[in-house]
């Protein structure tokens, strides 16, 4: 949040020193001059100020989230220059009258005595609502920058409060402050916030469909930089620069900083080298002769009227969008219709259901059925966005009621622009062999699991501690290895396998039992007596699961899913030793995890080959990775070190490790997600 408070903070802390200098002239030149009893009057105009401030943020956030997908990007680019351009005037205005605003206000303020109470109203209004409008303009802008109000609110908040502190010092006389410096720098700094928010507003312009040049990019260090490290946030919310940026992005960035901050600088030091001016006069700018006044009802007019002016012309603007945004009707009964031929490029699609029941669109390839883009569970009379690229190639809507059958519109074909990878479609009857395989493998593994936790069940029985305790591993890995138990053995699981966490009485707790409350005795001096009916209840669990397993439900779209969740578990648990009760037996436990995987992954080769082949081999290299590191934990007797015991260069690579190996999973799930084919 505090990255996307800082600029916030500077246009706060600025502006409200601003609005609270003028305040406070008026303020001092009515006391100064025995006219306390007008003081309601400068009170009612700042009231006034801030009241239209607040209406102008809330008609540019409700005009903003009425609009569009495009729309709300064109609207928010738009604004966000023209906040560019607000906060620039307000740079040079501060920096060329910060010398001679307090004889300006004592000047309009003795004009205002000499009439009636509203002159004095609508000149403190004036004066602070200048101030309130280009605050609320600027906060909106970050707040959209940002993508959240909580960070701009905290940190406009935070700079308000501290210019109202210094203001009251000021009036008091016991705070000194240079305000030329201040202006100066606080300016210099605004310029280079103002560049960020000037790029940041273009790229909503081409995103929106205003500016061209979306898709060129001068800056792609995406790859090779985290987005969502702290050094690119801090980069981000301060001065908007992203590892992502377009030429049009990049080179108003640039030209903005040097023109502005050259003029800026220029400016200061023909300032700093002119004579001052005679006590209560104000040099004439050179050339220049003496504007007049706008009527008092201008600035208030203007402030709410032009945002929603603008909004209506932006929501005209979108509705002549051309085909390729058009709404897309993707009911039964109207499916594709509004699709025209789209350009190449990237698309946001508003699909609306037309219909009586909810819908899942898919864009596709007509020839394969692979997938580009696809929203689910678009309900009744509602549109949703979809984003998707558009290359060469031909395209068609799918739409998939909840019931019925499925429609495919006419295709289209596309010329021009590369090929864009889609992805091809998974059905349950696609995962109905590996499924049946897989189930195979479990009921082997539960068959081969009774054995030996009846081996365990002996050895405890007969008072063989030591024998037990080396015949624990090789059945607790045994069921390690069956990855149907994350979500497929439901209770069992627990029974079986389960933990202390959440039982009140820890290890003594009823609840707890299964191979870690086995672990806990045999490893904490226990005796064979008070194990043995432990024992025996681990062998009836592991004997009802073998029976109740042919009959439990299994999902074949769990199947990808385990492939991650199985080592996403095995990070947080047994990498951690959160699961070690004794044995120091993780590794072990995460080795045959691996082992689980690598015999899922085995069977769902074929389908992840035929959609990215690139995947099995990045998976298949950090997989080797990570399980060499493992191994080297196991000695030539076949002794594991505990986690807590390894070196901490040893343990540091393996979580990297498999965390990177995860981070190789994560797409399999998506590849082989099951789609709707009628």
């Amino acid at each position: 949040m505090w990255d996307n408070a800082l600029p916030s903070f500077l246009i706060g802390l600025r502006e409200g020193l601003e609005a609270g200098l003028i305040v406070s002239v008026l303020v001092a030149t009515l006391v100064r001059s025995g006219h306390r009893s007008r003081l309601p009057h400068v009170w009612t105009g700042v009231l006034a100020a801030i009241g239209v401030s607040m209406g102008f943020g809330a008609v540019l956030t409700f005009t903003s989230a009425g609009l569009s997908g495009q729309a709300q990007e064109a609207f928010g680019g738009t604004l966000s220059v023209v906040a560019v351009a607000f906060v620039t005037a307000m740079v040079f205005w501060m920096r060329r009258s910060a010398r001679s605003l307090s004889g300006e206000i004592r000047e309009k303020v003795t004009a205002a005595l000499g009439t009636g109470a509203g002159v004095l109203i609508i000149t403190s209004f004036l004066a602070v609502g200048r101030e309130g409008l280009e605050t609320a303009l600027f906060l909106w802008t970050t707040g959209q920058t940002a993508g959240d109000s909580a960070g701009p609110l905290v940190g406009a908040g935070a700079g308000l409060v501290l210019a109202i502190v210094v203001c009251w010092g000021l009036y008091r006389r016991v705070l000194h402050l240079n305000l030329t410096r201040f202006f100066t720098l606080t300016g210099a700094g605004l310029i280079v916030i103002a560049a960020g928010v000037l790029g940041y507003g273009l790229r909503d312009l081409q995103e929106g469909g205003v500016l061209p040049g979306a898709t060129a990019y001068a800056v792609d260090l995406s790859a090779s930089i985290d987005s969502g490290s702290w050094y690119a946030t801090l980069l981000g919310g301060t001065l908007n620069l992203t590892p992502l940026m377009t030429w049009l992005q990049v080179g108003a960035y640039g030209a903005y900083l040097v023109v502005v901050m050259t003029l800026f600088v220029r400016g200061v030091r023909g300032a700093a080298e002119s004579p001052p001016t005679a006590p209560g006069k104000t040099a004439p700018a050179p050339g220049r002769t003496a504007r007049r006044s706008l009527p008092a009802w201008v600035v208030p007019v203007a402030a709410l009227a032009v945002p929603s002016l603008l909004a209506g012309a932006l929501v005209s603007v979108g509705d002549t969008k051309p085909a390729s945004a058009a709404t897309v009707g993707v009911s039964t009964a109207d499916c594709g219709k509004g699709f025209g031929t789209p350009k190449p490029g990237e698309h946001t699609f508003q699909v609306r259901n037309g219909g009586d029941s909810t819908v899942e669109a898919y864009l596709i390839n007509p020839a394969t059925a692979a997938v580009y883009g696809e929203v689910e569970g678009i309900a009744p009379g509602t549109t949703r966005a979809l984003i998707a690229t558009i290359g060469g190639g031909s395209y068609a809507w799918r739409c998939v009621p909840s019931s019925g059958k499925a429609v495919t519109s006419a295709a289209v074909r596309v010329s021009g622009g590369g090929a864009q990878r889609a992805v091809l479609p998974v059905t349950d009857k696609d995962l109905a062999e590996p499924l049946a395989s897989y189930r195979a493998y479990v009921h082997q593994g539960l068959t081969v699991l009774g054995t030996r936790t009846l081996t365990l069940q002996h050895d405890i029985e007969d008072d063989r501690l030591a024998r037990a305790r080396s015949d624990w591993l090789p059945a607790h890995v045994e069921y390690a290895s069956l990855g149907a138990a994350y979500g497929t053995f439901g209770d069992f699981d627990a029974k079986i396998n389960g933990r202390t966490a959440g039982l009140p009485l820890g290890v003594k707790d009823p609840g707890f039992t299964g191979f870690h409350r086995i672990e806990y005795g045999l490893w904490h001096g226990e005796s064979a007596a008070s194990l043995t009916p432990v024992a025996r209840r681990l062998t009836s669990d592991v004997a009802a699961l073998r029976k109740d397993f042919p009959h439990q439900d299994f999902d074949p779209g769990d199947l990808p899913l385990r492939t991650h969740e199985i080592l996403e578990a095995t990070l947080q648990q047994e990498l951690t030793g959160a699961t070690d009760y004794g044995s120091g037996s993780n590794l072990a436990t995460a080795e045959a995890n691996i082992k689980g995987t690598q015999e899922l992954l085995g069977l769902l080769r074929p389908l992840i080959s035929a959609r990215d082949p690139e995947v099995l081999t990045d998976v298949g290299g950090w997989m080797r990775r990570t399980e060499r590191i493992v191994l080297s934990a196991r000695s030539a007797d076949g002794r594991w070190t505990p986690v807590e015991q390894l070196p901490a260069a040893t343990r540091q690579r393996l979580n990297g490790a498999m965390s990177q190996l995860l981070e190789e999973l994560a797409p399999i799930p998506d590849l082989l997600e099951i789609r709707k084919a009628a």
